[in-house]
């Protein structure tokens, strides 16, 4: 099957064309600024990237151009759009409706249409792709891939707030968790990797990108996630400031004069890292150019962020009654080998000594603790496009 995996944000949208046989990306690239002036990405297998530059009013021009560009006579993936079988889309909120991913109805669309409070700024974004696509290919199968499906096994104990009990059966106010697609498909890929049986495994999967996230999988299944009812909790994160006293939210909206929205902007996008280095980046390169040339706050911001991974991990081996192995992933998980450092380097409790020469390479599947060591520490590249074409694959044979 050739399955068309498509994330829709709200100005922007990424795509691949994957051949679900052999699980080679055929094409793959984005749209920006859509909504404004518009560019597209498009890169086919083996071939340089074209970049065109038109109007893109709506995500429906957008995705238009996609389908054009993936079968266009010279560069094009496909010969028509009859050679594709399935889309797969990326849908960030699931709430508690969905538990895994499913093929898309009226019903279904109505349920993600539920959920939006809860990612106002995605879901409504992710139903426009749906649509679109349902337009522009009729009859296709499109199936739903959620962020939160697979921390929906998280038991009561670890997704309940200790807030009054109305606000979770009125408001659905509970921890939910993100990342998810990505956190299944690494526990998964480090099972495998390692000759595990993942129905008897204890795995601690950390996420690390601009957002961040950590969960604990207990044989596979996800039992705690950092990220709560929205991707603002958990650890620092890139720009956003993660768990914090929540009496500060209204102490700086008061002692600065900020409203309750501007106050958010501030934990969401001026935080973290970022915050912390005094504005300096959110990238972990910048960091730690700065804190080896000399700069404390970078230094700073380097060390808060390695602290939250180690505590948390920490509390997941409790959590979990102990741990077999444990996963680097995503951005600064799979290419900051100083950081995988810092952090492992504070793990030595559970028996694990880092290999510095492994932990040295990238881009690919990798252990970075020595045979002797108790726990398996191990970098695993994510690939959620991978997993969503996996997952639709699964659903639309």
């Amino acid at each position: 099957m050739k399955v068309l995996v498509i994330n829709c944000g709200s100005s922007s949208l990424k795509y691949q064309l994957i051949d679900s046989d052999t699980e080679a990306v055929l094409a793959k690239g984005l749209c920006e600024r859509i909504g404004i002036d518009g560019r597209l990405v498009y890169q086919k297998d083996g071939c340089d990237k074209e970049i065109t530059e038109a109007p893109m009013p709506t995500h429906k021009e957008a995705i238009q151009m996609v389908l054009d560009a993936l079968t266009n006579e010279k560069t094009g993936a496909v010969a028509s759009l009859k050679e594709i079988d399935a889309v797969g889309h990326r849908v960030v909120h699931g709430g508690e409706k969905f538990a895994s991913s499913v093929l898309i109805n009226d019903e279904v669309l109505k349920a993600i249409e539920e959920c939006s409070d809860l990612a106002p700024l995605h879901n409504p974004a992710n139903l426009i792709g749906i649509n679109v696509c349902a337009e522009l290919m009729p009859g296709l199968p499109n199936v739903a891939v959620f962020d939160t499906a697979f921390h929906q096994t998280m038991p009561e104990k670890a997704y309940m707030y200790g807030l009054p009990y109305e606000y979770y059966e009125e408001d659905k106010v509970r921890r939910y968790g993100f990342h998810g697609t990505s956190h299944s498909f690494v526990s998964k890929e480090i099972a495998e990797f390692l000759g595990m049986d993942i129905n008897n495994s204890k795995i601690i999967v950390c996420h690390l990108g601009n957002g961040a996230s950590i969960s604990a999988v207990n044989n596979g299944k996800c039992v705690d996630t950092s990220m709560g009812l929205t991707p603002l909790a958990g650890l620092v994160m890139g720009t956003r400031c993660g768990d914090i006293d929540p009496a500060i939210i209204e102490f700086v909206a008061n002692k600065r004069g900020m409203t309750l929205a501007e106050t958010m902007a501030v934990m969401n996008k001026k935080s973290g890292v970022f915050g912390l280095s005094g504005g300096l980046s959110s990238d972990f390169r910048d960091l730690e150019e700065g804190a080896n040339a000399g700069n404390k706050k970078a230094q700073i911001a380097l060390d808060v962020f390695c602290y939250n991974v180690v505590k948390t991990v920490g509390a997941y081996v409790a959590a979990l009654n102990g741990v077999d192995a444990i996963a680097f992933t995503a951005g600064i998980g799979e290419n900051a080998a100083t950081v995988r450092e810092k952090i492992v380097e504070n793990l030595g409790y559970l028996g694990i000594t880092l290999d510095a020469e492994k932990n040295k390479l990238r881009g690919e599947n990798m252990k970075i603790s020595t045979e002797d060591s108790k726990v398996a520490v191990c970098v695993i590249p994510t690939n959620e496009e991978l997993a969503i074409c996996r997952e639709t694959v699964a659903l639309a044979k």
